[in-house]
Order: structure tokens, then sequence, then C-alpha cells
């Protein structure tokens, strides 16, 4: 039986709220959520499928490689599952699955990657404006919190020519995190609406690091 693109994104939402129930506060349902709403609001700008948007959106984290030992094809074995068994079309299931595979910022690292879309440009955007501004900021530490980081260390440096291995296997400071990824992000958008909003948000990050140095320091 064929169900509606609304009964689809209804299953998929119900399918990713019980996957990631119990998952980290930067990356649980609520993450999934406003990647979602964000994609949306992109999409309205861009000539997309919008179901192979949302579909990618919904399922981008169901299974985050460093959540499950690194497996880095876990996601997308998950995401092909689930939408072979509501009778997806094979091209829509095989375009979700290369977005799983190809969006995340540790791929950036590997220049080999040949695949992209429109569909993948407005997802990554989309993902990576929630890993900056107020939220972004919040996720950074709750995950830095989550694997017991210190805050800062001015002894550490960022790693400013990190590899995709530096990347992964990376134990630094919180706060070496926006040097190393966040305060990038900004330069790396696909689209005119993400630029427009990743440069809002990465001026709060800005104002954020100057207030917390001079805290840091004693200045404030």
């Amino acid at each position: 039986m064929t169900i509606s693109d609304a009964q689809l994104i209804e299953a998929t939402i119900d399918f990713v709220k019980t996957e990631l129930k119990n998952a980290e506060g930067g990356h649980d349902w609520f993450h999934i959520e406003r990647v979602y709403k964000n994609s949306l609001l992109i999409a309205k700008h861009e000539n997309v499928n919008i179901t192979v948007v949302s579909l990618a959106a919904l399922l981008h984290d169901i299974a985050d490689p460093k959540f499950h030992n690194g497996d880095e094809a876990l996601g997308a074995r998950i995401a092909s599952t689930f939408l072979l068994k509501h009778n997806v079309d094979s091209e829509i299931i095989e375009h979700v699955t290369q977005i799983i595979d190809n969006m995340s910022f540790k791929n950036s690292f590997d220049l080999n990657t040949s695949f992209t879309s429109k569909e993948m440009e407005v997802v990554q955007d989309a993902d990576r404006l929630d890993a900056i501004g107020a939220i972004g900021i919040a996720r950074c530490f709750n995950y830095g919190g989550f694997k017991n980081r210190a805050l800062h260390n001015p002894d550490i440096k960022p790693n400013l020519n990190m590899t995709k291995a530096d990347y992964k296997n990376s134990e630094a400071p919180t706060i070496n995190h926006f040097y190393e990824k966040l305060l990038l992000l900004k330069d790396q958008m696909n689209t005119k609406t993400g630029q427009r909003i990743a440069l809002e948000r990465h001026k709060y990050m800005e104002g954020f690091l100057k207030q917390f140095y001079a805290e840091w320091e004693g200045e404030k």
C-alpha cells in the first residue's frame, strides 16, 4: 500500500522520535525538528524536491557515528530500511541516503567526496545553522559536558589544520571547537537564505567569545 507524502512524513517523525528518545541533548529529536524547520524555510527559496529534503532532514542524524562507535554507514542503513518498509521510491531512498552519507562537516575534510545536490545543500545549511548562534553555543557546551571536556584551557591551542581523523578523535576543550568548526560554518553555507541567517548567528558567537574571555580573565 502506498501512503501519501504527508503520511510518510508523519510516520518518519514518529520513527525518529522513538529512535532518539534517549539521545544526547544536542542530537535529540528537538535538534532534528529544528533542522527540519530550517530546511523547509530554506527550501522555499530553492528549486528542490521537498519530499527528499524533508526525509533527509528528519533522518540525517538517526544514527550519528559519534554515538555508534564511529560507524559512518549505520545511519544510511537504518534510513534505507525504514523507507523501504514504507514502499518509498528507490530513487528517493538513494537520494536521501546519499545526503545522509555526505552532508556532515567531517566529510568536508575528504576532498574526494563527489556527491552533491540542491537538496543536500538545503539540509546541510539547515544542519549547520543549528550548530551556530545561541543554540549552537548551547549544543557545543552540552556535548562537551557529555564528554567531560574542559570548558577552556589556554595552554591547548585550537588545531586549525585538522584532518578528518583529527576532527573525529579530538578531545580538546570545548572552546576550541568554535575555531575548529563553528566559526568556519558561515563561509561554508550553500544558499542565500543560509548565508543570511548564518551571518547573524556568527556575529552572536563572536560576541559570546569576547564576553567569555573577558570573564575568564576577570575583566568583567
